[in-house]
């Protein structure tokens, strides 16, 4: 016998049984000794098994409790590390923000925007697109007063499609997204639309049937295992409203291009288009069609749906509530009477303040933090975690962490009130995220939410529909990527 052949033989046997270890992640979870701790995986599914797809971060709550605030799970072959609790998050997110800055590729948002645009993008494209989006939003008037006279305007729209259902039951949902929709649409494009335009009725039903079809458990499984996309349907109508959506921004933008004046600029898009031209003379582009598509689409849906969401469940909690309801309105009519609401009429209104800040602690509407990626080795809690970890940032679990909050299960304004009923700001309060990437529109948001929740209660009182209880009201979510009310009707009664 050849005992060189056979040891020849051996020894590639044994580095090929290695090398199988490593892609599967196996030879690096056996040297990193303090990876963060998590459930045995399954072959090929991972933990896949364990989860509610639907609503997965019940789970992840669930996980928590077992194995702590810092956590590993592995989906498919993709090792994922879940950070939750108030202490966890921030010490990640904010004071290791550089090392948890990255954007992980989640595939199929990867197929949607190919890493253009803020939300989705990675490295110094990001960089300089969150730049000039943060740059371009407070330019034209994010942090100023000409967003209020917007919103202000627009009020006047939605209070006056509200008054003339004459105190019969509606749903509320539709008409509060085309307020919210035209005030985004007004920074992006420069204009506002009817409410019954086909066309915004179109943009607005692309948006959230993405945002919904984006939750789906079959789209979850295509993230998990992409080789499965041919299979999904889902996937496919994503895609294809995406290409609606482009299609007219695409024609947007080109009309603005005919009419470009640099020193006189109408539009978020417009300012994009002078970048665009000044880019010309540079090697590196960032300011092309694919980022601008991009861009919009992210700042649409980001703008409408988050604050059209907060503010549905607003007045579902206010139905629920009867007695909150009458206490903002008190405040409403003992601070600004019948003059219109303003933001800094919210130092004065710390009720009120608390209210619109419980709601949205209390409706968490997004319970998963889009992920995070590593950019760097990095230790948390005693855990290594190498360079290009995929990291999940429990947000519920920051909203609903019982050391921070009094009654974190409950609806409780008190959550944001001191003793004497001033309002108090809660580290703890992170709806928006926190760190590098923290929502580019925090600010916008939180002035819509003040000023149509605060303007809509002043005109209105809302009840639910001839037979229906407070107490029979449903506060469960629907199924989808965030977590948004059932449907419902409302009836708003003009104030006298």
């Amino acid at each position: 016998m050849d005992w060189s052949n056979c040891t020849s033989v051996g020894l590639v046997l044994i580095l090929t049984f290695l090398f199988i270890m490593k892609i599967g992640g196996f030879w690096n979870g056996y040297l990193r000794k303090n990876f963060p701790p998590g459930p045995r995986a399954l072959p090929i599914i991972g933990n896949l098994h364990l989860f509610d797809l639907k609503r997965p971060y019940r789970t992840y709550l669930q996980l928590s409790k077992a194995y702590g605030p810092v956590f590993s799970v592995q989906m498919g072959q993709r090792k994922i590390v879940v950070i939750s609790g108030y202490e966890t998050v921030k010490e990640a997110l904010v004071n290791q923000a550089d090392a948890f800055a990255e954007r992980s590729k989640i595939p199929i948002f990867e197929d949607l925007t190919k890493g253009n645009g803020v939300v989705f993008a990675h490295g110094e494209n990001w960089k300089i697109m969150r730049r000039f989006t943060l740059t371009t939003l407070r330019d034209f008037g994010m942090e100023k007063r000409a967003i209020e006279d917007l919103i202000v305007e627009e009020y006047g729209y939605l209070a006056d499609t509200i008054g003339s259902q004459e105190g019969k039951p509606f749903d509320v949902s539709k008409i509060i997204n085309a307020a919210v929709a035209n005030i985004i649409v007004s920074i992006l494009l420069g204009k506002r639309f009817d409410y019954k335009d086909s066309r915004f009725i179109r943009l607005q039903n692309l948006t959230n049937e993405s945002v919904r079809l984006a939750g789906n458990p079959f789209v979850t499984m295509y993230n998990i295992f992409p080789c499965l996309g041919f299979l999904l349907r889902a996937q496919k109508t994503l895609l294809q409203n995406r290409d609606e959506f482009h299609a007219y921004i695409q024609v947007t933008f080109v009309e603005h291009l005919k009419t470009l004046d640099k020193n006189y600029q109408r539009s978020f898009i417009d300012a994009f288009l002078v970048k665009q031209q000044e880019e010309k003379s540079t090697t590196k582009r960032y300011f092309h069609n694919g980022n601008l598509l991009s861009l919009v689409s992210n700042l649409f849906t980001a703008g409408v749906e988050t604050i059209s969401t907060t503010l549905n469940w607003s007045f579902l909690l206010m139905l629920k509530y009867p007695e909150i309801q009458r206490k903002v309105q008190e405040e409403i009519d003992r601070v600004i009477g019948s003059n219109p609401p303003r933001t800094e009429h919210r130092t004065q209104m710390p009720y009120t303040d608390a209210v619109i800040h419980e709601v949205q602690r209390f409706a968490n509407i997004l319970p998963l933090d889009l992920p995070h990626e590593t950019v760097t080795d990095v230790t948390l809690k005693g855990y290594f975690i190498p360079k290009g970890t995929y990291i999940v940032p429990l947000l519920t679990s920051v909203l609903q962490d019982k050391s921070q909050w009094e009654k974190p299960e409950m609806f409780y304004p008190e959550h944001f009130l001191d003793s004497q009923g001033k309002f108090v700001k809660k580290d703890a309060f992170m709806p928006f995220s926190a760190g590098r990437r923290i929502c580019a529109g925090e600010t916008l948001a939180k002035t819509e939410l003040f000023l149509f929740f605060t303007s809509l209660l002043q005109r209105f009182t809302f009840h639910p529909p001839p037979g229906v209880s407070s107490s029979d009201l449903d506060l469960t979510p629907a199924v989808g990527f965030n977590i948004v009310p059932k449907t419902y009707k409302i009836c708003a009664e003009t104030r006298s």
